[in-house]
């Protein structure tokens, strides 16, 4: 009777150490994908571009190839490779990292010079000598591509924030974080690009006239959702790659414009009796996206003259 006593005492101990295991597990997961939250609202605000003016009934069937390619890319390739360089080689992390941030301060501030600068979009163009199915799959293309530096810059800023010694916990952390990033992303997304669809039908089928208007409240209020929303991702994208690059210059040992920044958010926030919190993440995040503005328009002509010459010179080499 004793041994089974002792027995039951040893499963009740592996079940409790299991559930905090769990426990630990999903706040890992929580924490990391609150840290990656910037990129994700730039992931989810730019992929609704590449199904504008494709057929409404191919939309859907777009959205699920891209979302397919993400959990790939972030599962079975991104994955192992963030795990094989933290475990081998975490000095690396941080430098790759910052080049993330940097591309994605780049990719902000290419969007606020077009709207200061407007050009003819070659989308249009695109769109006027392809047909349906090599424009889809062009866009496809596209945006995998977007998706996967993306999706790396999301993984590798999660990696970052897991408290964990176990590589196996790390795995788990990780992998969770990326099928419930990825889900949520693309089903917010499937949700924007067919709620004018939705918005139409309601107003047709509607039995009551505040039905019908409603319907067509959502259809004529999605063209500012979308703008909103893309005004977002490319916030997101500056305050998200300027605190990356001041965070990364912190952890190799350029301290000034991270405790500069830190002083003077606490300094502006203890000017009011309330909110502090909320006033000093508001300064540090309005901070992060000047810098993140800044480095991206000194990127522009080193893009535009190095790096795209340099490209083209070698594919055409290859």
């Amino acid at each position: 009777m004793s041994g089974l006593l002792a027995l039951l005492d040893d499963v009740a101990a592996i079940a409790k150490l299991a559930a905090s295991q769990i426990d630990d597990i999903a706040a890992q997961a929580t924490k990391a994908g609150s840290k990656a939250a910037g990129v994700v609202i730039d992931d989810a605000a730019v992929t609704p571009k590449y199904v504008t003016g494709l057929p409404a009934t191919r939309e859907l069937p777009i959205v699920w190839k891209i979302a397919r390619a993400s959990f790939f890319n972030k599962l079975v390739i991104l994955l192992p490779i963030a795990l094989v360089l933290n475990a081998a080689i975490p000095w690396l992390l941080t430098p790759l990292l910052m080049i993330g941030g940097a591309y994605l301060c780049f990719e902000g501030a290419e969007k606020v010079w077009h709207l200061l600068f407007p050009h003819h979009e070659s989308d249009v163009q695109q769109a006027e000598t392809l047909d349906a199915a090599h424009l889809e799959e062009q866009r496809v293309k596209g945006a995998i591509k977007t998706d996967f530096i993306l999706s790396a810059e999301i993984m590798t800023i999660s990696l970052a924030a897991i408290e964990a010694d176990n590589i196996w916990i790390e795995g788990i952390v990780l992998a969770m974080v990326a099928i419930a990033i990825t889900a949520a992303v693309y089903g917010a997304v499937a949700l924007l690009v067919k709620a004018d669809d939705v918005g139409l039908k309601i107003s047709q089928v509607g039995r009551f006239a505040i039905t019908r208007w409603f319907g067509m409240a959502i259809v004529k209020s999605m063209p500012m959702v979308m703008t909103l929303i893309s005004t977002i991702g490319t916030a997101a994208m500056l305050w998200v790659g300027g605190n990356i690059i001041v965070h990364g210059l912190h952890t190799l040992g350029m301290h000034f414009p991270y405790e500069t920044i830190h002083h003077f958010a606490v300094m502006v926030s203890q000017q009011v009796s309330t909110g502090q919190a909320v006033v000093e993440w508001l300064v540090t995040a309005t901070a992060d996206g000047i810098i993140g503005l800044a480095l991206g328009l000194a990127l522009i002509p080193v893009a535009k003259f190095l790096l795209v010459p340099t490209m083209k010179l070698l594919r055409n080499t290859g």
